[in-house]
């Protein structure tokens, strides 16, 4: 199983791509559809309130569910 390490966020501070414990890079779209594979461990997907898309949050570290304090990836 791989978990979340780093992550990359486009000019609205929005998480664009993900970077898993194995070192992938991966968008999004794909990070949601291994965390309901079963791929991605430490974080959920809830529903959003004021948006379309469905939020990935950090459920290894509720202080932190966001990613704030995670390190980009370039």
């Amino acid at each position: 199983m791989e978990e979340i390490v780093a992550v990359d966020r486009n000019y609205k501070g929005e998480i664009i791509s993900l970077q898993t414990s194995t070192g992938r890079v991966i968008s999004y779209q794909k990070a949601m559809d291994e965390i309901i594979e079963g791929r991605i461990t430490g974080v959920e997907i809830v529903e959003a309130h004021d948006d379309d898309k469905p939020l990935i949050i950090n459920s290894n570290h509720p202080d932190d569910e966001s990613f704030v304090n995670y390190p980009p990836i370039f």
